[in-house]
């Protein structure tokens, strides 16, 4: 067994472990865009969940810049992320320079802007049920191999499975509570990056590190640890 098959094999061990009564939402999803990067030819990812409103909501992203793009997508209704959720299809574009301008407008100037050539889209359902996507972008054009984009659509359906859990199809109330508790918890992680970087010094990503960090070192919630660098608690992350 190779190095990148033996990773692949542990990194769905690993999916599948958060797959419990009370797994974190965020922290799993975080988990997954770091993957995604790690075993795909893609440079960041992005993942986008709709929430009671039926409105999408970033959640998890790989770097800054892409949360920034993300958030850009999602503020002006436009872009690949909307169009895979939308039609429940995986959406490719190869060379952003070519039809990205009229395909995608805003979303395509944006994503040259940060540094991507190329961007892919990938639905994240169950059946019928469409509860968001997840972006792969790359800095040099070109298509993606069918067999990163398989590898990606497995664990775009991991991730759906962990959050549609057997308990949650029965109880849609219980869906919309995981997805709204994530929502609320990215804000609050978002509040914590930027009380990071102005308190240490640092890049955004590097507060974010930090966070993610302490939270697997003391296996904590992402959003808990989040929360006690808001609130004062926890006032030497990183550098104790």
């Amino acid at each position: 067994m190779s190095t990148t098959d033996r990773r692949v094999r542990e990194t769905f061990v690993e999916l599948a472990d958060t797959l419990v009564d009370d797994y974190d939402v965020l922290g799993f999803l975080d988990l997954l865009a770091d993957r995604v990067v790690e075993l795909l030819d893609v440079d960041a990812c992005g993942v986008v969940l709709v929430d009671h409103h039926g409105t999408l909501n970033l959640v998890a992203a790989s770097t800054e810049e892409t949360r920034l793009l993300e958030l850009s997508q999602l503020q002006n209704s436009e872009g690949p992320c909307l169009d895979a959720f939308r039609t429940g299809r995986a959406m490719s574009l190869d060379d952003l320079s070519v039809d990205g301008d009229g395909r995608w407008p805003q979303f395509a100037p944006a994503a040259r802007d940060a540094g991507f050539a190329a961007v892919h889209a990938l639905p994240m359902r169950l059946r019928e049920a469409v509860i968001g996507a997840m972006n792969l972008f790359s800095t040099r054009t070109g298509r993606l191999a069918d067999e990163s984009l398989a590898l990606g659509q497995a664990m775009a359906d991991v991730a759906t499975i962990g959050i549609l859990h057997e308990r949650t199809i029965k109880h849609q109330e219980v869906v919309v509570g995981q997805l709204q508790s994530a929502l609320d918890s990215r804000i609050l992680v978002e509040q914590a990056k930027g009380v990071l970087a102005e308190r240490l010094a640092i890049s955004v990503d590097d507060a974010f590190a930090l966070l993610r960090g302490h939270a697997r070192s003391t296996n904590s919630k992402l959003r808990e640890v989040a929360g006690a660098v808001v609130d004062g608690t926890i006032t030497q992350l990183g550098h104790a």
